[in-house]
Parts: C-alpha cells; structure tokens; sequence
C-alpha cells in the first residue's frame, strides 16, 4: 500500500495514509513510486541468485514453459476489502528451486520489485505453501500493468502488501529481513485475520 496516490496523473501525498488508485471491479490498486513500471517482453527478465548453485535469468516465454500452475482464490488487502474467486496462472516456487538449486544455508527469499524501492520477504518454508506462486495470468488473460505486469508474487494466506508486484528479481539469502512495509510498522507476517491492527 501506500503513502501516495496517483489519479489521472496527478499526484498528492497523503501522509500517514494507504491512498489507493484505480478502484475497478472491487480492486483499489496501489504503488509506492510516481508511475507503474512497464513491461516490455522483449527485455523483461526475472533474475533468480544470491545463495542458489545456478543462477538464472528467465525471460517471460522461459516462465511459461515451466510447468503451469492455477488456482481461483480470495485476495485480502490489510485495509479491509477482498476480491473473491481471482482465477491466477503462474509458476510454483518449487519448479524455480529445481533449476537454481538453492544452498543449503538459504532460509528466506527477498523479492525485489521493478516497482523501486519495494521488497519483500518470505521465508523458505513459506514459499512453498500450496498456493503460493508466480503468477503472469489473471482472469485467463496476462496480468494487466496494474495487477503487476508481467509478474507478480501472490500468497493468498497473507495480505496484499507481501504479494510483490512487477517482480524483476529473487535473491535467496540466509534469513528474512524487513520489506517496505514492515519498516513501516507492518507485520513481518501478514496472516490473513491474524496480523496486526492494520486491517478494519
């Protein structure tokens, strides 16, 4: 979420506020930075490193040739609204593992957005939950630029601050540290129902 609000390009800060953007269809989509990154198939890559045995560089056709993964699940925002039966398709984190061999001191993953300065966390074992995945089609068409285009972390068991969106990189690394809400006073954990007073 975020402390800006950007609506018809215009822009206001709203100090200490989630300022949301783009209310459609039950979403209210938001960033941290002054414009939504571009997606451009041609140069797009997701680089996967730090503690792994082969690092790779995957472009989007890459992504979707791995084994293909869907699931209709409920999105949960931290401030109050859901968006129910999303139909994602995307890539499980356990096929990416299968090609870049993590190490074995690598305990948790930072998500680095093209969306600057926005990461985020998981831990391993997190990052294997059944419904976690990299996902690049939402609805059955590829994910729109709002929704994070091409790529975008989704975790239907935690809020949506920790479904990084415009994924650029994931770098493995010995242990989780805090993402760009989390230093702002958000759960390290965002359990649905369970984190912190945040969500109405």
């Amino acid at each position: 979420k975020a402390a800006w609000s950007h609506v018809s390009g215009t822009v206001s800060s709203v100090a200490g506020t989630i300022a949301p953007i783009l209310p459609t269809q039950g979403w209210r989509i938001y960033t941290v930075a002054d414009s939504m990154p571009t997606f451009d198939p041609a140069t797009y890559r997701l680089r996967v490193g730090g503690l792994v045995q082969e690092p790779v560089s995957f472009t989007i056709e890459h992504l979707r040739s791995l084994p293909r993964a869907e699931q209709v699940t409920t999105f949960h925002c931290v401030t109050g609204w859901t968006v129910p039966n999303v139909h994602w398709a995307g890539v499980r984190m356990s096929d990416i593992y299968d090609l870049v061999r993590p190490l074995p001191d690598a305990g948790a993953l930072q998500f680095v957005s093209n969306e600057q300065p926005y990461i985020d966390y998981l831990t391993m074992q997190q990052s294997l939950l059944h419904e976690v995945m990299l996902a690049y089609e939402m609805d059955g068409k590829p994910l729109p630029r709002e929704h994070g285009a091409p790529l975008r972390l989704i975790i239907p068991e935690m809020y949506g601050y920790k479904n990084v969106k415009w994924l650029g990189g994931i770098n493995l690394v010995a242990h989780e540290q805090l993402g760009y809400w989390e230093q702002l006073g958000y759960d390290q954990d965002a359990w649905v129902g369970r984190s912190n007073g945040y969500s109405s």
